[in-house]
């Protein structure tokens, strides 16, 4: 979900940590009309896919007219504002420029945690929710006030509880994770280097193991690396195990990772070697991913075909591992179905969304009713757009035998 500029980030997903009821409760914009869209822009005569619905929401005129493709760092999450469209948004911290690189999860005592840079002071924040909303009695603490940067940001929650986030410091090029001390993040953390080794931590992606300790996947800028910290304990803080997965040419870029149905880490990424720029899959052997790891290249539409920016990943209601990405040769946004667990056979792709320039910065989950639900951006307009699929495969009209 994150686009890099001359070595800073900035997440266009940062509209969760000034619009957080977007990214609780599931996803509200899916009870708006399909198609709806503010003043400004017209809503498309028919679905870009008949069989999936579409919702559009508009950034209001002004907030995105000033963003150029080539300066994305930096925007102020007080500009970012929601089209009229029937529900709440609500700006939760306005201190200067904040809220890039954002990453949002719902923490045990059932209220959103966020955490995001502090651009202008290059420091990581967390944003403790008050209610579901995040409308009122919320809590905002910089996490690491050091002013070496907070980019790259991704929480979970541990085992023990408590949030875990994993970034990358700008200025000493470095992976880090801070532990919380408490739900809130505002007393009692603990700041650790994970990985200092070269320029490295880009892109980093958390979540926690079925050993009950966190893993990130991340990119070794130096070496072109996709690689992965397991934690020895719940604050990354002793006994770490640090793995290159794939090593081969320049790959691990836009990395996510989830754990899979069978247990094991399963991380997507981008391998930009060269002209081939294609979408890979990392289905790990153990739950180190230090041996047995099964790489697959997942959708490779020829040369210069750069597909597999953007990438994220989930399991779907089948088990399977599900992939939404973008597909930067034809501006599409695509989805990946895996046909088995490491992704190496029997792969579905599908373009859910074609019209224009769709499909930046995607974010899949699965619904309650076991369906993919995914976010992302329309560039042309500069809208938030939300694809629900219409079955497991986001194949519009297909009936599962």
């Amino acid at each position: 979900m994150k686009v890099h500029v001359g070595g800073g980030a900035f997440l266009v997903g940062a509209v969760l940590a000034a619009v957080a009821v977007l990214a609780v409760g599931f996803f509200a914009v899916l009870g708006v009309p399909s198609g709806v869209a503010g003043p400004g822009s017209a809503p498309p005569a028919a679905p870009p896919n008949p069989g999936h619905s579409y919702s559009q929401i508009e950034l209001p005129a002004g907030t995105w007219s000033g963003l150029n493709a080539d300066l994305l760092d930096g925007l102020h999450a007080g500009e970012i504002r929601v089209g009229r469209l029937g529900f709440s948004t609500t700006t939760v911290d306005s201190a200067g420029v904040v809220g890039g690189d954002s990453s949002v999860t719902i923490g045990t005592d059932g209220l959103p945690v966020i955490s995001y840079e502090d651009n202008s002071n290059a420091n990581l924040k967390v944003a403790h929710c008050g209610n579901a909303a995040c409308s009122a009695g919320n809590t905002v603490t910089t996490v690491d006030s050091a002013g070496r940067g907070g980019s790259y940001t991704s929480v979970t929650i541990g085992a023990d509880g408590l949030p875990f986030i994993s970034y990358w410091l700008f200025f000493d090029r470095d992976l880090k994770v801070a532990h919380c001390g408490n739900a809130a993040c505002t007393a009692g953390n603990t700041i650790t280097t994970v990985d200092s080794t070269g320029e490295i931590g880009d892109f980093s992606s958390a979540t926690v193991g079925v050993d009950g300790l966190p893993l990130i996947s991340y990119y070794d800028w130096t070496n072109g690396d996709l690689k992965v910290a397991h934690c020895g304990d719940a604050a990354c803080s002793a006994g770490n195990t640090i793995t290159a997965v794939d090593s081969t040419g320049d790959v691990g870029e836009y990395t996510s990772v989830t754990i899979g149905a069978d247990g094991l880490p399963v991380i997507s990424y981008y391998d930009g070697t060269g002209y081939h720029e294609d979408l890979k899959v990392a289905h790990c052997g153990n739950v180190y991913c230090s041996a047995g790891n099964t790489i697959t290249t997942v959708d490779s539409v020829g040369p210069i075909s750069d597909v597999g920016v953007y990438t994220s990943v989930t399991v779907g209601a089948d088990g399977l591992p599900l992939i939404s990405y973008f597909d930067h040769g034809n501006d599409d946004l695509k989805v990946a179905r895996c046909g088995n667990a490491a992704c190496s056979a029997g792969n579905t792709i599908t373009t859910v969304d074609s019209t224009g320039e769709v499909g930046r910065d995607p974010t899949v989950t699965v619904g309650a009713e076991g369906l993919p639900v995914i976010s992302y951006l329309d560039w042309n307009n500069g809208d938030l757009k939300v694809a629900h699929c219409s079955n497991r495969f986001c194949i519009p009209y297909h009936r599962p035998r």
